[in-house]
């Protein structure tokens, strides 16, 4: 079984730990760097305000796609695990964001 280690993610200008094992730690990177630049559109764009709203909305945006993708037949090509993993990294982030800004 793989072990987990902490990777730090930079998402708007903000550094999150993330526990990850370390043969998925590319794909976790990746996926940080994705949500990034879905979350900085939307806070560019003006029209959405705060946190958790951003990360809220990219999460929405996100999901889209993914239905999207499985609409036209590509969430298969992406492996199902992968899609499972991406998701719940989805969800760490978002629970992350909000405790920062409980806390």
């Amino acid at each position: 079984m793989s072990s987990a280690h902490t990777v730090t993610v930079r998402i708007l200008d903000k550094d999150y730990q993330v526990a990850c094992p370390e043969e998925q730690e590319a794909e976790l990177l990746i996926s940080a760097k994705y949500l990034d630049k879905q979350m900085r559109g939307i806070r560019d764009s003006g029209k959405v305000i705060g946190l958790e709203r951003i990360a809220v909305m990219a999460a929405l945006n996100i999901s889209y796609e993914l239905l999207q993708a499985s609409d036209h037949g590509e969430a298969e090509q992406l492996g199902g695990d992968s899609v499972k993993r991406l998701n719940h990294k989805l969800d760490d982030a978002l629970h992350d964001l909000r405790q920062l800004e409980i806390g």
